[in-house]
């Protein structure tokens, strides 16, 4: 049976793309990266395996604290963008950002940037629970000590990258008081792992030889290193899962199929076929990668609505 075709995957910014005209209000919403906002539908992961998805105080708070998180997300955007503007006129493709291109004079991204950095934590100690406020604090001084230094360090790039990932999955259950169990943290942190150096992964592939082309970190960066990382957190992911799917956890067994333990099979089949694109060094953006395969897609709604019955016990 053929296969569904691979695409190539989008990137950030086109680079025969003039620079967009624009006033500032405009030029600060581009660099806060709406394209990225999409990320932070995580935060309904704990919620949603815990079953507490649909109520009036469940949606009211999911959807304050993904705006808290969009938010910190943007003032990381606003500062890096403003420290990396010089570097940044000097890139064929990110000379057309905003702060770069001027369009969003450096004082008033690093100036929007420190606001939001201080207002969302701020209201979210207000607005929801000490947790969830000092979860986004940590997210910001975490991810803005990468912007400044850890992106340049081995390793802890991709565990910086990952553990930002995993906080949008843990902010939820934090703001809706859900104890966050130990097979949840497993599959959401080695699954974010598995996505992240499948992506570096293909950014060394697509730009091996292309000196200055990428990232610099990527040239200390084997491409066999990266595989096997990405191997080693596909491996841990479905590890993790199926320990999840085959404990009982002492609740008696009354649905009318076995809905945790079927949803192992969809669950190793996305693995799988996303593993695909990064085999062949097109696993771009994780967004991207499962909204351009048909497939992929298919087997993702297959897994949601078995997890589903699963968490409802139907």
């Amino acid at each position: 049976m053929a296969e569904t075709a691979v695409l190539p995957q989008r990137t950030h910014e086109d680079p025969s793309a003039p620079p967009r005209k624009g006033g500032l209000l405009a030029g600060l919403l581009r660099t806060a990266r709406p394209r990225q906002w999409v990320k932070n539908i995580l935060v309904v992961a704990a919620p949603a395996a815990a079953g507490e998805l649909f109520s009036r105080h469940a949606l009211t708070q999911l959807a304050l604290v993904f705006v808290l998180f969009t938010a910190c997300a943007a003032a990381v955007y606003l500062v890096n963008d403003a420290r990396d503007a010089e570097a940044d006129r000097a890139h064929p493709t990110k000379r057309h950002r905003p702060v770069a291109a001027g369009q969003v004079p450096v004082p008033v991204a690093y100036a929007v940037g420190g606001c939001l950095g201080l207002l969302a934590p701020a209201a979210a100690a207000w607005l929801c629970s000490p947790a969830v406020a000092a979860l986004l604090t940590t997210y910001l001084g975490m991810q803005l000590a990468y912007c400044v230094s850890l992106k340049h360090v081995l390793v802890v790039d991709l565990a910086v990258v990952t553990t930002g990932f995993l906080m949008r999955a843990m902010i939820g259950g934090l703001a809706l008081d859900i104890p966050l169990s130990r097979w949840f943290l497993i599959t959401t942190g080695f699954g974010a792992l598995f996505m992240v150096s499948a992506k570096r992964y293909s950014e060394a592939v697509q730009m091996a030889g292309k000196a200055g082309a990428t990232r610099a970190l990527l040239t200390e960066y084997t491409t066999g290193y990266l595989r096997f990382v990405w191997q080693l957190a596909a491996g841990v992911a479905v590890l993790g899962y199926c320990l999840w799917a085959m404990e009982e956890g002492g609740v008696p067994h009354t649905s009318v199929l076995p809905w945790r333990q079927l949803s192992m099979v969809a669950f190793v089949l996305a693995i799988l076929r996303y593993a695909v694109f990064a085999d062949r060094g097109t696993a771009g953006e994780p967004e991207d990668v499962v909204l351009r395969d048909r497939a992929l897609a298919l087997i993702g709604l297959v897994w949601v609505a078995m997890y589903g019955l699963a968490v409802a016990n139907w």
